[in-house]
């Protein structure tokens, strides 16, 4: 059985909805606290970071977001969320993965924690406000593909490249304006939030527009 690491609207929810997606037979474990509170503790053994997402799968134990989407989509090919190797399609979704790991997902995470980057006060909120207009460049960059390209990453083809986004844009609902409330960048939300599997996340995860 597949065991997610996970906390309630983290990195590792984007994996949760693709384990939803495919019908995998899995069991979630929450983690809470930090440090010397971290619970379960075991996480640490899977990652010293005490990071999320921790996916075991038998044997193997994968990190990051990304890497557990691009395992679970190969892994379950029935459930045709990935197009196939070698396609132009194929190395456009390996773009946009990229893309939200290493360049929208960094931001955010410098915008909601300023003080691992900079000594709080002055300095911190100068970093946290750098940050934020950084996104608000990416957030009109999506919402511009999406109006060119959309409805989804890929056109008129989900793929689990689409959870991700779905995950980028719920975080991008504390910035001005809402990443949500843009004509694209929303419609691709609403898409995505309204799938089953999505909603069974949700409500795994007790998650609501607040939290």
């Amino acid at each position: 059985m597949i065991e997610l690491y996970y906390r309630p609207g983290a990195a590792s929810m984007p994996v949760h909805s693709l384990l939803e997606e495919v019908g995998a037979d899995y069991r979630l474990r929450k983690v809470t606290g930090r440090g010397d509170s971290l619970e379960p503790p075991e996480l640490l053994r899977l990652n010293p970071h005490g990071w999320v997402p921790a996916l075991v799968d038998g044997e193997l134990v994968l990190t990051e977001s990304v890497a557990c989407l691009l395992h679970l989509s190969d892994r379950f090919p029935e459930a045709d969320l990935a197009p196939g190797l070698g396609t132009p399609e194929r190395a456009r979704w390996y773009r946009w993965l990229v893309y939200m790991t290493n360049t929208v997902q960094p931001a955010f995470l410098v915008y909601f924690y300023p003080d691992r980057y900079a000594p709080e006060g002055d300095a911190a909120d100068a970093v946290g406000a750098t940050a934020s207009r950084r996104l608000a460049g990416m957030r009109d960059y999506l919402e511009g593909e999406l109006a060119a390209h959309g409805p989804y990453l890929l056109g008129e083809r989900f793929t689990s490249a689409d959870l991700f986004l779905h995950a980028l844009t719920r975080w991008g609902r504390r910035l001005e304006p809402s990443w949500w409330t843009l004509p694209h960048l929303g419609a691709h939300y609403r898409l995505v939030d309204e799938r089953p599997a999505v909603r069974r996340m949700r409500e795994q995860e007790e998650l609501d527009d607040s939290t």
